[in-house]
């Protein structure tokens, strides 16, 4: 999974990419060739 500042590129990749968002964070999901799974975002813990 890659850690992308920018979500927009990840978005278009693959038709089947999906952009979901779970706990804070936006998650770039893809069934199909999981390698376009990235991730963006989160909060800091402590």
């Amino acid at each position: 999974m890659k850690v992308l500042s920018s979500l927009r590129a990840a978005k278009s990749r693959h038709p089947d990419c999906k952009v979901v968002r779970r706990r804070g964070r936006v998650y770039v999901i893809c069934k199909s060739n999981p390698r376009f799974k990235a991730v963006q975002g989160g909060k800091k813990r402590k």
